[in-house]
């Protein structure tokens, strides 16, 4: 265990910065599924510009990779476009 001040406060603000990464990403998920399953196009426009604003703050963060990111916005873009 930590023998520093310094290192417990560390280990407290590393576990709460997990917590709210992991939050962050699993509700990005669950938006970009509710995206994916939408057959409306105006919805799913509006949808996608919010997803892609979550998905550019997760890559900032570097939460998840920014190639990642962009192959993620890419196909949902592709998915949007194709609807009627």
């Amino acid at each position: 265990m930590a023998n520093h001040k310094s290192a417990e406060k560390r280990i407290r603000a590393n576990e709460a910065k997990r917590v709210r990464n992991r939050y962050q990403h699993k509700t990005t998920r669950t938006v970009v599924k509710k995206l994916k399953a939408t057959t409306v196009k105006s919805e799913a426009e509006a949808l996608l510009k919010e997803v892609s604003s979550m998905i550019d703050k997760l890559a900032k963060k570097n939460i998840i990779h920014w190639k990642k990111a962009a192959n993620q916005k890419s196909k949902l873009a592709k998915q949007v476009n194709a609807l009627k």
